[in-house]
């Protein structure tokens, strides 16, 4: 492998383009190939990115040699049979998620394993410095965290997205919305401990049968909980986190995109960070504590796959694996109890 990172993107989605731009903001990746089913739409992505080379079919782009990495950003249903194929061929695997269920994806870290590449999912808010602050911390800051609360929600109900496509996306909002407020529950609350209960709702499109809002609670066996609302019909968009410990509690409200740097928003300025509290304090009094970041997130989630990818049979490799499985398998859990 050359030291520059070649990256090849299957799909040409708006996700697709915020990773090409990711790719092009570190100096030690290059996006030098992309693939889609319609070759004039794999054009018109090269045209804004610096001309990569252009397949028609993932399988050649995950063949050639000219590249050592893939960013898959297909739909949830045919994601296995990409990344798969792409470990494969040697190439290291950073994967769009959520995953069609918790086999699916140990198959996909199976093959990765095997053929000794990288794997990562591509959840960007765990890269920003912010959230590595927190995980440092978290104890020393609020104690032990007995409770994770999260709401996510965008306004966005275009029966025409793939997200409202049950054969393409299955478990709709569930999917890919409720993916990071488990997510927080295995970045900030992460000692090992079984679910004892889960249960939820979840609210289908009349018309496309898609799940449009998803709601439920998750008790573990140490007593901690977790409360999640996420899904595209609340008219704002939410990002808030609650992190509630024995002595103090921690927000956010812009938990998955940060306001400054988020792909979805234009908002520089914005002085990103959390609030901490504790004891009776009032509104005037809670600590505001900033945490700057020099990139984007998407692009220090790409300087970290990079590094993932200089040793792809280390324990960093195990450690990123095992976190998107733990992730998989607490949305398992809520999606059997909703679907």
């Amino acid at each position: 492998m050359s030291s520059m990172l070649r990256f090849g993107i299957v799909g040409t989605g708006m996700i697709a383009e915020v990773i090409a731009d990711a790719i092009k903001d570190v100096k030690e990746s290059d996006l030098v190939a992309v693939a889609s089913r319609r070759r004039q739409t794999a054009e018109g992505f090269a045209m804004k990115h610096g001309r990569p080379r252009v397949f028609d079919s993932w399988k050649d782009l995950v063949a050639w040699d000219g590249i050592d990495a893939v960013y898959i950003a297909t739909p949830t249903s045919v994601r296995e049979e990409v990344c798969v194929a792409a470990a494969k061929h040697k190439k290291h695997v950073l994967a769009d998620k959520p995953f069609a269920n918790l086999p699916s994806l140990e198959s996909i870290t199976s093959a990765c394993r095997e053929h000794s590449v990288a794997f990562m999912d591509a959840t960007h808010f765990v890269h920003h410095p912010r959230s590595k602050k927190l995980k440092q911390e978290l104890e020393d800051r609020i104690g032990r965290v007995q409770a994770v609360r999260t709401c996510f929600f965008f306004p966005f109900l275009e029966r025409s997205n793939i997200r409202f496509d049950p054969l393409k996306e299955p478990s709709g909002a569930i999917g890919d919305m409720a993916w990071y407020s488990m997510r927080a529950i295995t970045e900030f609350m992460p000692a090992i401990a079984s679910l004892t209960n889960v249960s939820g709702f979840a609210q289908r499109d009349e018309t496309t049968g898609a799940v449009i809002r998803g709601t439920g609670l998750l008790v573990f066996s140490d007593g901690r909980t977790s409360t999640w609302d996420v899904g595209y019909n609340s008219g704002a968009c939410v990002m808030d986190l609650d992190l509630l410990g024995h002595q103090g509690m921690i927000s956010l409200d812009d938990f998955v995109l940060d306001w400054a740097g988020g792909f979805a928003f234009d908002d520089p300025d914005y002085p990103v960070g959390f609030m901490q509290r504790s004891g009776m304090m009032t509104p005037g009094e809670f600590e505001k504590v900033l945490t700057p970041s020099p990139q984007r997130a998407a692009s220090l989630m790409i300087r970290d796959f990079v590094n993932l990818t200089r040793n792809p049979t280390g324990h960093e490799v195990d450690a990123s694996i095992a976190i998107s499985e733990h992730t998989q398998r607490l949305l398992d859990a809520v999606w059997a109890q909703v679907k």
